[in-house]
């Protein structure tokens, strides 16, 4: 999150609450409850890895992307993280309903004052 501009036009309040609690004292704090209390009593912890990241990751420590994805996996798993999602095919998702959007407001432009211009954003802060 220290990537992220701010600006809160991409969450509801109710988000933006959710996403506070997301930060790093807050998973080493859940860490190091699970660490101490019964395996049934555990909170469940998932990670989420944007895509833009990973190239990051393998420049630094001069990987590949699937080589820094697969130990940037296994660390977090080594903390205690239990599940680790890529978001790659989600951002495909996102892309793909930009684009049918997209061309809906186009064709639309004539008949419709406000179709254009559209704006879209990917934030992976």
């Amino acid at each position: 999150l220290s990537d992220c501009l701010a600006c809160d036009n991409c969450m509801t309040s109710e988000e933006g609450a959710r996403v506070f609690q997301q930060n790093q004292k807050e998973l080493f704090r859940v860490l190091n409850l699970n660490k101490k209390c019964d395996a049934s009593k555990h909170k469940v912890l998932a990670v989420s890895i944007c895509p833009q990241s990973l190239p990051y990751f393998a420049a630094k420590f001069n990987l590949s992307v699937n080589d820094a994805a697969k130990r940037l996996c296994g660390f977090l798993k080594s903390l205690g993280v239990h599940y680790v999602f890529d978001t790659t095919i989600a951002a495909d998702f996102s892309i793909l309903e930009s684009q049918r959007e997209f061309v809906q407001r186009y064709q639309q432009r004539n008949q419709e004052e406000h179709a254009l211009p559209m704006f879209a954003s990917a934030c992976p802060g």
